[in-house]
């Protein structure tokens, strides 16, 4: 007896934000993360609204971070 089967995959496709940012902290000799995502910030928003919001984030995921130098930011339009 031969019993085919049809698999189907769909790719679930994950919604992507206006914006995209990289960010590196760095904490001498103990720890260095670099980070991205993407994100789309409220319309009243700056550059350094969007800073601060990432870097409080990724410091309320690693309390350490808190006290991390940033020794690389980069953000822009996630359009190409």
């Amino acid at each position: 007896m031969s019993v085919q089967t049809e698999q189907t995959t769909e790719t679930a496709v994950r919604p992507q934000g206006s914006h995209h940012w990289v960010m590196t902290l760095d904490l001498p000799g103990r720890l260095s993360v670099t980070a991205t995502n993407t994100f789309t910030p409220p319309p009243d928003w700056t550059r350094e609204d969007a800073y601060t919001a990432i870097r409080n984030e990724l410091a309320r995921s690693n309390p350490d971070l808190a006290r991390a130098n940033v020794t690389f930011f980069a953000l822009g339009s996630n359009q190409l």
